[in-house]
């Protein structure tokens, strides 16, 4: 028995972190379990006086929510101890507060020039004596970066983050005790841009000033000598400031780096009178280089251009080693894509996007500072020399979250979308949930957030980083009068209010909820989770549905009936009343967990309110929905909004919808995420693997077939001919139909339902001919869940499964085709479907009640028939049918080649199958394995 990991609030060793509701957990690792004890200590300087003791108490759960008066500044030591009648394991590790609510000494300076595009400060001192720790708190505006003595502090880039700088500024909190540790003379700089706060941004050209027109700093430098004694260094009228060498910089513009320039000219700085009331602890977490890619290859394109692949469309910037004389000027430009084979940029609207360099002649390594890039390809122009590509690195930033999960199939086009999805997360998990890394937009947009937050918490933790960002939406709530903004922050625009985005403040705290078992970020968004349904029921023009506002409908939904509209066909005001009804149900869920017995009461009244009014007016009795759309149906199937018995009317009348789609998608990022889920769920995982394996306009493996190496804002933003969708909006860095991701975690790897936390999971997988081995996991609050599994190809078909459970976690197991079969499980037998299993490692084996193999049916397209020519030549011996195609192969392509044969003898009336020779035909589709199968 072993402690793997100790977190606290969800974060390794944090260091100036926000800290209320303060959790600790940790991972056991054991190779079954057992019943222990658990116990907690806590303590600032010495282990002989805790500060915070708990009673060894049974193990229960992970973790051990306390309450204790945190100090500011101050390192807390922490101790976790489980033990066991035979054995005992103990782990350490820390957290340090940071200011909390301590007030700032120091001013907040600043360059008496607004209009520089880069501030540098300075200050000289001197450290006297061995330090024994050190300590730097601060934070600037915009963005900035800080040095001793030439030396970047910290592996961190872009703070503080984005923020409503008017509400709340982040102040970060650096260990400098290595740099300061001896006595000597240092130089401490902080380097500013304009970032989120003073530079352009928005969309059509943006606003710049959003926040303010000043690039500042404030910072409080900590010195604990090895003596005891201490002393404090602050941001005052003492410091120098000038202008720096990036000459140009902001988010969608780039950067402009001339190392030519001396930075001179020094002058007083001056204090500002800004507020220091909205300084507080970070919750962000640090944006960080987390990978390198070098550039793989170097293009020639028609045009005349260099340009460089790097293979992987990602978020960060370029790094390069200059070897160029002195007053080169190097201009690189950022661009995902390729058009007739020469560098493409226009997808980026009016964002620059690039990054200007000039030499100062020595050889070393440059990046930008103050800005960041999505992108594949890299155009250079202006260089001398020629360009190596050992020379050219991209940086992979995104906020520092581990991955968590994953998936691997065999099948390289499933495997490369689920890259594709992971590689889309972390481009725009950037400090906020963006849209997109690349254009002019990168917004927090509340919506896809909100339909990919199940996914994302399933690839990555992102308990802390969504603990933020719930409080950007909070923050523009409180400013809007408990409306959502379209995205948050709201960057000065007050937009908003539309279902789904707006349920934001509803869905990702609950989602948070049950994935991580931390109702940390409910607590700390109740008010605002309330106030947007509040809201909604103070505007909608409809008792008891939501109606008549703003909405975004199924957003870039494929069966609008105005092309021009991206809003789909779907009723804007179902949509809107089914979010209703489902945020309404999630705060009656919160209140009663949070033990709010009043709002409980009202909240799942309301709920039964919407819900009716919702079957009122577009159910049937009988359980007829009123709207025809896959959307429709999906929402109806996914939030049960019909009883149990009416629930296959819907899912049929749902396929029926699907048959006259041709079992294509129409849905945008509403329903979306739904269709393979309420497929699986309700017994039609066949139909659910159909189309997730298409490969035609509209799939998801379609843009893999184009060479997509991240998840697309629209279907075909790359069109079949791989020129660019005319109507614009073609984002190749998008994740929200990347939430197609949690049905595969779901339905494919069979980690199904399971309790707030992930204590007890159903594992239910189901197995497709399409996919005969799969593997993956999801590294749970208690530890990693392993399963791998495949169809034998022996005779009898048998079934393989290996499944790791980690400690504290029990695993219902749901097998299926198994009723009646000996289950095999280590040296275990079990009969039936169904049984439990605790910590360990297990192999699973059984003999289903059916084989997977698929084979042709009575409704088989003809299309499919022909493309099999054993099959073709079988029911040529029974009947000349298929003579017709044979005389027409372009009949085979249109409407005509995805009908049975059934359906064509019913309206060709020239084909004319007898009634026995059909039946013949019928019963050898059903014996005849489909032809992928046979080979």
């Amino acid at each position: 028995m072993e402690i793997k990991q100790i977190l606290v609030n969800h974060m390794t060793e944090p260091i100036g972190f926000q800290l209320d509701d303060l959790r600790i957990e940790f991972k056991i690792e054991a190779p079954v379990y057992q019943e222990i004890t658990k116990q907690l200590l806590i303590w600032t300087k010495e282990k002989e006086n805790p500060v915070y003791i708990s009673a060894p108490v049974p193990y229960t759960n992970n973790y051990f929510d306390i309450e204790i008066a945190l100090e500011p500044r101050t390192r807390y030591h922490v101790e976790v101890i489980v033990k066991s009648d035979e054995a005992e394991a103990r782990r350490e590790s820390f957290f340090e507060t940071g200011k909390m609510t301590e007030p700032f000494q120091a001013d907040w300076i600043a360059h008496p020039d607004k209009d520089l595009a880069n501030t540098v400060f300075q200050k000289k001192l001197t450290v006297k004596k061995d330090v024994r720790c050190a300590r730097l708190y601060m934070t600037g505006l915009g963005l900035y970066e800080v040095y001793l003595d030439n030396r970047k502090v910290g592996d961190e880039y872009l703070a503080p983050g984005v923020t409503d700088y008017t509400e709340w500024i982040q102040i970060q909190t650096y260990d400098v005790t290595e740099a300061l540790a001896k006595p000597a003379k240092h130089e401490w700089r902080i380097s500013t841009a304009d970032g989120w706060y003073k530079g352009e941004y928005g969309f059509e050209g943006g606003r710049s000033a959003i926040y303010g027109d000043h690039q500042k700093v404030i910072a409080e430098l900590y010195l604990e000598y090895a003596d005891g004694s201490q002393e404090v260094i602050l941001t005052d009228s003492t410091w120098l400031a000038a202008a720096g060498n990036v000459t140009a910089s902001s988010i969608y513009y780039g950067e402009d780096l001339d190392d030519t320039l001396e930075i001179k000219d020094w002058q007083p700085v001056v204090v500002l009178n800004h507020t220091k009331a909205i300084l507080e602890d970070r919750l962000s977490l640090p944006i960080k280089i987390q990978e390198k890619i070098t550039a793989q290859t170097l293009i020639h394109t028609p045009a005349g251009e260099e340009v460089l692949d790097f293979g992987q469309n990602q978020v960060g910037w370029l790094s390069f080693y200059n070897r160029e004389p002195k007053g080169t000027k190097i201009t690189f430009q950022m661009g995902e894509i390729l058009q007739e084979d020469n560098f493409y940029r226009d997808n980026l609207r009016d964002a620059r996007a690039a990054f200007t360099y000039i030499s100062d002649g020595e050889e070393k390594w440059v990046r930008p500072h103050f800005t960041y890039y999505g992108y594949r390809y890299v155009k250079i122009e202006g260089h001398t020399r020629p360009l190596e590509l050992a020379d050219y690195e991209a940086h992979v930033m995104y906020s520092d979250m581990p991955v968590t999960g994953g998936i691997k199939t065999g099948h390289a086009k499933v495997d490369r979308l689920f890259e594709n999805i992971l590689w889309g997360q972390k481009g725009n998990f950037f400090d906020v949930p963006t849209d997109c890394p690349q254009r002019d937009e990168r917004l927090g947009w509340t919506g896809d957030a909100a339909v990919f937050s199940n996914t994302a918490a399933l690839n990555m933790d992102v308990f802390a980083f969504f603990k933020k960002y719930m409080k950007d939406v909070a923050v523009e709530q409180k400013n809007h009068g408990g409306m959502v903004t379209m995205y948050a922050p709201a960057m000065g625009v007050s937009d908003g209010g539309a279902a789904v985005w707006g349920d934001a403040a509803t869905i990702i705290p609950w989602n948070m909820y049950q994935i991580y078992g931390d109702p940390a970020i409910l607590r700390q968004n109740y008010r605002s989770m309330k106030d947007w349904v509040n809201w909604v029921t103070a505007h909608t023009k409809t008792a008891d549905l939501w109606t008549g506002t703003f909405q975004f409908g199924d957003w870039i939904a494929l069966d609008g009936e105005n092309p021009a509209l991206p809003t789909g066909k779907t009723d804007e005001d179902f949509i809107a009343s089914v979010y209703y009804y489902h945020s309404s149900n999630i705060i009656a869920q919160t209140a009663a967990l949070l033990g709010y017995t009043e709002d409980e009461l009202f909240f799942r009244e309301q709920t039964a309110r919407i819900k009716a009014a919702i079957q009122k007016e577009y159910i049937t009795a009988n359980g007829r929905l009123s709207i025809d759309t896959q959307t429709a149906y999906a929402l109806v199937l996914y939030f049960e909004l019909v009883p149990q018995e009416q629930m296959e009317r819907v899912l049929n009348d749902l396929v029926t919808r699907l048959d006259k789609d041709n079992d294509h998608l129409k849905t945008g990022f509403v329903g979306t995420p739904f269709i393979c889920q309420v497929l699986s769920k309700y017994g039609r995982h066949d139909l659910a693997m159909k189309i997730f394996m298409l490969e035609d306009f509209p799939s998801w493996l379609y843009a893999v077939n184009m060479g997509a190496t991240t998840v697309w804002e629209r279907w075909n933003s790359v069109q079949e001919d791989g020129t660019m969708h005319p109507d614009g909006m073609n984002s190749l860095n998008h994740y929200s139909i990347g939430a197609i991701m949690e049905w595969a975690y779901r339905y494919l790897l069979g980690l199904r339902e399971h309790d707030a936390g992930c204590q007890e999971i159903h594992f239910a997988p189901n197995f497709d001919y399409h996919l005969k081995r799969v593997s993956g996991h999801f590294d749970t609050p208690y530890g990693d869940v392993k399963v791998a599994y495949a169809i034998e190809t022996d005779k009898a078909h048998t079934i393989k499964i290996q499944l790791a459970v980690p400690f504290g976690v029990t695993v219902h197991v749901e097998l299926p085709r198994s009723r009646g079969k000996e289950i095999h499980v280590n040296d275990q037998i079990f009969i039936g479907e169904t049984f439990d299993l605790t910590a360990g490692s297990y192999e699973i084996s059984y003999v289903p009640n059916g084989d997977y193999i698929a084979r042709y049916h009575a409704e088989t397209p003809a299309a499919e028939i022909m493309a099999d020519a054993e099959l073709v030549a079988k029911i040529d011996a029974i009947d000349g049918v298929l003579g017709f195609f044979k005389a027409d192969p372009e009949a085979v392509k249109g409407g005509l080649g995805r009908m049975s044969l059934t359906k064509l003898n019913t309206i060709l009336p020239f084909i004319n199958i007898e009634p026995d020779k059909l039946a013949q035909i019928n019963q050898l589709l059903a014996e005849t394995p489909i032809l992928s199968e046979r080979n």
